[in-house]
């Protein structure tokens, strides 16, 4: 049986916890708006498209290569100035199959070893990915930042098994959100700030220096704030040590009994959604929503002649949006209800927008996707908590965020892959069609938990408590 978490210690490690997502989602967001600029600067050193110029041999040069022979397999002509992004859109699949691989490992690690031991292991993996962002003078180094930091980002899915360890039933659904709150503020400000110090060249060789200096840096103070305030939260290991300790204190008294630590076991989890359902569905859903998330930019830029800064007033709009939902209402819903709730969105932003010719309608529909980014990915880690038991929490996220990061993965180069063959009209309703899947899944083959229906009982008695005081 858990021994529940004392008020103070909860609130003290939730703190911490927020702290430092933040700052690493601020760190991790610093290069999203860059990419096409960082990767332009590699392509003009090392695979200039002057024709006069002599054949490069260079890694880039043959990335390019093999992408430029991808793009020439459609039928429907694709602009040269889609080259960036069609590399950009690789480096990100990339990195989310490296995450894929690298997910279940880091969970399992932390089942048997901890939380606060497997976050530090991966925070020197994150320092190291950024180490090398900073000294990228080619293309060849900034893609081992890449994979490195793809193998070991890992701070996500501890986070969300650090909140489900010191979280009770009744305070798992705005705890979660706690963590989703972090994502949607740090793409707030994280995307701008990283970009307004791109504006700044410190290193001739690497324009970008500025902003990987930064984020190194922030980087470093919260893996020194974690080492020095984080404390271990496995049930698994608390409790052995407060065992152990209660047993050495009674040895003193009465040296004749054996100073055996007592075992315990995990308390057995009556499954209401195997998790082979929930990770198919967060795959489902992520293979289709992040295909729709990576086109917008290129159908911004397409029907509105969109740039980079009003690109960024969209995203910065959706981030604001997201982020008033999950601290004033994400939280409060049964987590169900939230996975239910943004994937009806998602459906119908995908519908909006393979119909709108407004800007007034392109932001309605970003609406719907900040209530989508709200929601979903949330309301499925808290259910994937409550289908788990202590001993096996870091495992099960870890596998959940696997199958997501294999979607994230696959669904931009299948999405474009469409949106550049048939137009935007067929890609926006493949999607669509694809979330009304994803829809009938939640609606009638995921089920509300046992724990989740405890939660909303209680918050209802507290409530009538209230009304009679």
């Amino acid at each position: 049986m858990t021994t529940p978490v004392e008020p103070a210690t909860r609130k003290r490690v939730l703190k911490v916890i927020f702290i430092s997502l933040l700052l690493d989602l601020i760190s991790f967001t610093f290069i999203l708006p860059l990419f096409p600029k960082l990767l332009e600067f590699y392509r003009n050193v090392e695979a200039p498209l002057d024709p006069s110029a002599p054949p490069s041999k260079t890694l880039l040069s043959s990335v390019l290569g093999y992408l430029n022979a991808y793009k020439a397999s459609f039928a429907r002509p694709i602009d040269s100035r889609y080259d960036i992004v069609l590399l950009g859109g690789a480096l990100g699949s990339l990195f989310s199959l490296l995450q894929a691989i690298a997910s279940p490992i880091i969970g399992h690690f932390s089942d048997r070893y901890g939380r606060r031991t497997a976050l530090l292991l991966s925070m020197t993996g994150n320092i190291l990915s950024v180490l090398l962002w900073v000294m990228a003078t080619d293309f060849r180094t900034f893609l081992a930042s890449r994979i490195v930091g793809g193998l070991s980002e890992g701070n996500v899915q501890l986070a969300t098994a650090i909140a489900t360890d010191i979280s009770d039933p009744s305070k798992r659904g705005s705890t979660m959100a706690l963590i989703g709150a972090c994502f949607s503020i740090a793409f707030t400000f994280g995307p701008a700030l990283g970009a307004w110090l791109s504006s700044f060249s410190t290193v001739a060789a690497n324009p970008f220096a500025t902003a990987a200096g930064v984020s190194l840096t922030l980087i470093v103070v919260e893996t020194l704030y974690l080492y020095f305030c984080l404390p271990e939260t496995l049930p698994a290991l608390t409790q052995k040590t407060e065992s152990t300790g209660t047993q050495v204190s009674s040895t003193k008294s009465e040296e004749k009994k054996p100073a055996t630590a007592p075992t315990t076991k995990p308390t057995a989890v009556q499954r209401t959604n195997s998790h082979f359902l929930l990770n198919f569905t967060h795959f489902s859903f992520l293979l289709f929503f992040s295909g729709m998330e990576f086109s917008l930019p290129f159908m911004t830029y397409d029907l509105f002649a969109y740039d980079s800064a009003k690109n960024g007033r969209l995203l910065g709009f959706v981030g604001l949006i997201a982020s008033l939902l999950q601290g004033g209402v994400t939280r409060r819903l049964p987590p169900l209800l939230s996975v239910r709730i943004g994937v009806i969105a998602c459906l119908l932003a995908f519908i909006m927008l393979g119909r709108i010719t407004s800007v007034l309608g392109l932001y309605g529909a970003a609406a719907l996707l900040a209530t989508t980014s709200a929601t979903v990915v949330t309301g499925l880690n808290a259910l994937s908590s409550f289908e788990s038991h202590e001993g096996e929490r870091g495992g099960k996220l870890g596998m959940l965020r696997s199958w997501g990061q294999l979607g994230r993965g696959l669904g931009p180069v299948l999405f474009t892959s469409i949106y550049w063959w048939a137009g935007r009209e067929v890609a926006y309703g493949i999607g669509a069609l694809g979330m009304s899947w994803v829809a009938l899944l939640v609606m009638y083959a995921l089920k509300t938990p046992p724990g989740s229906e405890r939660v909303r009982k209680e918050s209802q008695v507290a409530e009538q408590e209230k009304k009679e005081l």
